[in-house]
């Protein structure tokens, strides 16, 4: 009893904003329980009805995930500050989302009353080929999707381990379960508004995690001379020196601009990242979120993707020796360092919204994905039969990621960067056609999508850790390049394929 009076006195201010932050989301869910369950557009795609500042909270918040806020913060203690250029993709990848992407998806989305991204390929490639590209691209969501949540959940279960001492197991569930509940109940319109939150508290704790270095140093100056010159040794066992502030001297340029195309193309492939486009009310919601999104996305990824470099100010040889070797604990190590209640609440809960936010969108996806794009295909199911086994499928899918969260194949930046290159490669060829190419067809779309697949699967289990001087080229680039061209070449092949006058008006007028 003593312990646990000694735990709380500890850890109760900690506790108190996740359990606030906790009640907040499921209340939201429960609140709009009644709204979302009156039919599939309601809870799939919230009747297209949120404005523009809660579409461009929520998309920043479900991209900028705990991958962002734990992952790759800690690759930067491997890496040094050279890593923050991964951001720099990024954001312009977030602006090419919304500029190229945005408008033209909400409009021939609504004219095809389309509510997934496999029922638009569906619907704008219209041929007896295309329900074999809508189920096919559903299953992809299905593979691609389960280790990304992994990696989502490891982190949260990380960080609450580090700074509560709250076991793995119990963290992981706690994440995934809690975000399930909530996203069951209310569809879309939690999973947005949810994120809108998410979103604001996200921001303000990237700016106040970059702070903690310097304050516990004691400066700027302090932090930058004492990071320039340190003593703390390599993954490999050599000296880092002055590897932390020279650009390209603990990590090849290859490797940064694989995992930034891996992750940042996420933003015009991820079926996550483009339902928000589905949801948008207007065109004026449309163009405050193309402008303040990538503002928020922005200053974000400038506070955190260098923060891990940060961090060894804060470290000691012997727990820089340890977390070279575990970059996903950086995150968790700093704020237990730095060992202030008040703060650690407001980060921790901060990282919860990042894990939930982006948990709570991709286990909406996966749900409907397999109940509306394969199981609706395959059986005609009514409206309400439609919802009740989205929401069942929704929880049976996070009993499988937390079985999948116990025994993790690879960090959360590798899982994160696989799944998105899956996604770049397989989807956006025929994405992109779809929303711009007339002439694109069924053929096209299903053989770039098979050969996204097949070329990322092929290059990092057969290729790119087999022959050294592959390793640093991430399957994303080869993939991405090879399918888009497969989807060009074979539409111009197979021309006659591409839908009658009348659907192509209709689409694209």
């Amino acid at each position: 009893m003593e312990s646990v009076y000694q735990y709380l006195i500890e850890n109760g201010t900690v506790l108190l904003f996740i359990l606030v932050y906790i009640f907040f989301c499921l209340y939201i869910g429960w609140y709009f329980k009644n709204k979302a369950n009156k039919g599939v557009e309601a809870y799939y795609v919230a009747k297209r009805e949120i404005p523009g500042w809660v579409i461009s909270l929520a998309f920043f918040s479900t991209f900028a995930s705990t991958n962002t806020y734990i992952g790759q913060a800690g690759k930067a203690f491997q890496y040094g500050l050279s890593w923050a250029w991964v951001g720099l993709f990024w954001a312009i990848f977030c602006v090419i989302s919304w500029l190229v992407l945005g408008p033209r998806m909400r409009n021939q989305t609504a004219r095809l009353k389309s509510f997934t991204i496999p029922d638009y390929f569906h619907f704008r490639y219209k041929s007896n080929l295309s329900k074999t590209i809508r189920i096919l691209s559903a299953f992809t969501i299905l593979f691609a999707t389960l280790w990304y949540m992994t990696g989502i959940a490891k982190g949260c279960a990380h960080v609450l381990e580090s700074v509560l001492d709250v076991p793995y197991f119990w963290g992981a569930m706690l994440i995934i379960f809690i975000t399930c509940a909530y996203t069951i109940w209310g569809g879309m319109y939690s999973v947005l508004w949810t994120d809108a939150i998410q979103g604001i508290m996200m921001f303000a704790v990237a700016i106040i995690m970059v702070i903690l270095p310097f304050i516990f140093v004691g400066g700027v100056d302090e932090l930058f001379l004492k990071i320039s010159e340190t003593n703390h040794v390599t993954k490999a066992g050599q000296p880092i020196g002055n590897g932390l502030v020279t650009f390209g001297a603990l990590v090849p340029f290859l490797y940064i601009l694989g995992i930034g195309l891996a992750v940042g193309m996420k933003q015009l492939s991820e079926p996550r990242c483009l339902i928000r486009f589905y949801s948008i009310s207007d065109a004026k919601s449309m163009k405050f979120a193309m402008i303040w999104t990538p503002v928020f996305l922005g200053v974000s990824l400038v506070c955190v993707m260098g923060l891990g470099a940060l961090v060894h100010g804060m470290a000691t040889d012997e727990e820089a020796a340890y977390l070279i070797q575990h970059t996903d604990e950086v995150v968790g190590f700093m704020l237990a360092k730095f060992d202030n209640q008040l703060v650690s609440g407001i980060c921790v809960a901060g990282l919860f919204a990042a894990g939930m936010s982006s948990l709570a969108s991709v286990i909406l996806i996966v749900g409907t994905a397999f109940v509306k794009d394969i199981w609706h295909v395959w059986k005609p199911l009514p409206d309400k039969k439609i919802i009740f086994n989205t929401k069942v499928t929704m929880f049976i899918y996070c009993i499988i990621v937390f079985v999948f969260t116990m025994h993790p194949p690879a960090g959360i930046v590798e899982l994160t960067a696989f799944s998105g290159a899956v996604f770049a490669a397989s989807f956006f060829p025929a994405i992109f056609g779809g929303l711009y190419l007339k002439w694109g067809t069924d053929i096209g779309a299903l053989a770039s999508m098979i050969t996204g697949i097949l070329c990322n699967v092929i290059w990092r289990f057969g290729i790119r850790f087999n022959f050294e001087g592959m390793k640093d080229i991430h399957e994303v680039i080869p993939s991405f390049v090879i399918a888009f061209l497969v989807y060009l070449v074979v539409s111009k092949m197979t021309a006659h394929r591409k839908p009658d006058a009348e659907h192509l008006a209709k689409v694209f007028d």
